[in-house]
């Protein structure tokens, strides 16, 4: 199944310039959803899992999903201010700035195998802070992965070491 034409483009969003891939379109339909879905799953379910940590907001859609399919527990990680309880932060850099994303101080247990997950690799930046904050927990991150991949921004160089995974990829 080609996944990536389920995914529409909407372009000019949310400024102008910005091809954003909406992923909506993929998760009302069941079939490309499942399969999408089962691919993740067949990629980790023989590695050494015990927690997966979605990044806000959809990583938090497919993060569950695989987390509830896995037997394993859920980590949401947030940008500020959005967790009740103590945290850490981690900042990365954007094009005109820094942006920053928390993570519950408890959420981990040092030597815990994790999965990090989101829907879309761009830059990388908020794959590599969560990364950086899985490992000052004491986690240790034995996957990255994404539904999309936009390789024309080098992302994946950001998260150099790490294995990346991404469903589809896409140049434009």
């Amino acid at each position: 199944m080609d996944l990536a034409q389920t995914i529409r483009n909407v372009p000019d969003f949310p400024v102008e310039g910005i091809q954003f891939k909406d992923i909506t379109t993929l998760l009302q339909d069941p079939v490309p959803f499942r399969a999408a879905v089962d691919e993740m799953l067949d990629a980790y379910r023989d590695r050494p899992i015990d927690v997966v940590v979605g990044i806000e907001s959809r990583g938090f859609i497919w993060g569950a999903i695989l987390a509830y399919e896995m037997g394993v527990g859920f980590v949401p990680v947030r940008k500020p201010g959005k967790l009740p309880a103590e945290t850490i932060r981690a900042e990365y850099a954007l094009e005109y700035g820094t942006n920053a994303l928390e993570m519950h101080v408890d959420a981990l247990r040092p030597g815990q195998k994790v999965l990090v997950v989101d829907d879309l690799l761009a830059t990388g930046g908020t794959a590599k802070a969560t990364c950086e904050l899985v490992e000052r927990l004491g986690g240790e991150v034995v996957g990255v992965a994404f539904l999309i991949e936009l390789t024309f921004l080098h992302g994946r160089d950001k998260l150099s070491g790490y294995d990346v995974l991404s469903l589809i990829s896409m140049d434009d």
